[in-house]
């Protein structure tokens, strides 16, 4: 097991969360997704100091937020240990939901508090530290929605609302009718998706000290599977990566977050794995050293060419 410890991030709303978060999405896809063997796995969380679970309705076709639940109630002590994430809006076409003819996005009010409430039952928790709007819904109504979000925070159902994969003009919208301050934007982000550090998005993150959580940080497992195809990012990143791991004495995942980390908007990776030994290393982040020309090095060998 590491011996490392993660720090932690503070939120607008002067909460906090763990500097990084395990992602529940892949539960359901474990050999072994038993209430011993999820709580084994928070366990290996909470032995580093990550004490923040991501979740959202829809993962595990609606069912990983239940899974984790059974764990709760199996030790209903963890539910003072740990921050509770999860999001709302996405609607699948699955057999749990047999009227829904079209993938689509839903963030009518009567949607957004069933969600919650559902949330609230599978999790089996009585507060939701952060709430997610998961994509931005053309058909959003902004009034409608931020009116909703607010009436759930002082009900006490929710401690914080945020947005994923919101650009900075979405994320501007719903706060604009909102009297809550939004806490976080959830985006795709990693050495192989570095298009947010230029876009917009960690701009205004930053702009509005709103931390931002990073989803897919190993871009979807592509960082390692593709460090040997020719004409990749990853390939292209991967000696440099296993040198400075070896020079930390880390691996190459514990560079790649301590890459994200280094960036001043506080970005908070989403880790997943369903394996104790992967779980067991992820503070090792803290161990890796990163300073501005080795941050820009990697920078450079993720987008193929040197910085203007």
């Amino acid at each position: 097991m590491s011996s490392n410890h993660i720090g932690r991030i503070t939120l607008p709303n002067g909460r906090s969360l763990s500097r990084m978060a395990y992602g529940v999405w892949r539960l359901s896809e474990a050999a072994d997704h038993s209430v011993n063997a999820n709580l084994a796995r928070i366990d290996a969380c909470l032995a580093q100091g990550i004490t923040t679970f991501d979740h959202a309705d829809i993962y595990g076709d609606y069912s990983c937020e239940e899974l984790f639940g059974q764990a709760i109630k199996a030790r209903p002590g963890l539910k003072d240990q740990i921050e509770i994430v999860t999001k709302t809006d996405i609607m699948l076409m699955s057999g749990k939901w047999p009227d829904t003819r079209v993938k689509h996005y839903d963030t009518s009010p009567a949607h957004v508090r069933a969600s919650v409430d559902r949330s609230l039952a599978r999790i089996g928790v009585d507060v939701i530290d952060l709430l997610l709007i998961h994509r931005p819904d053309p058909l959003m109504d902004a009034q409608a929605l931020g009116e909703c979000l607010d009436g759930l925070i002082d009900s006490g159902k929710l401690r914080g609302v945020g947005v994923s994969n919101f650009m900075p003009f979405d994320v501007d919208l719903l706060q604009s009718r909102m009297k809550h301050k939004l806490q976080t934007n959830q985006l795709e982000l990693s050495l192989l998706n570095t298009a947010p550090f230029i876009n917009g998005q960690l701009a205004h993150a930053q702009q509005h000290c709103m931390p931002v959580m990073a989803w897919s940080p190993l871009g979807g497992g592509r960082l390692h599977a593709q460090a040997h195809t020719s004409g990749t990012a990853a390939a292209r990143l991967a000696p440099k990566l296993a040198a400075l791991a070896q020079a930390s004495g880390t691996d190459t995942t514990a560079v790649a977050m301590a890459w994200l980390m280094h960036h001043p908007v506080q970005v908070l990776p989403v880790m997943g794995s369903n394996q104790l030994e992967r779980i067991a290393q992820f503070a090792n982040a803290e161990r890796v050293p990163m300073d501005r020309q080795t941050w820009y090095e990697l920078y450079e060998l993720a987008n193929g060419h040197e910085v203007p």
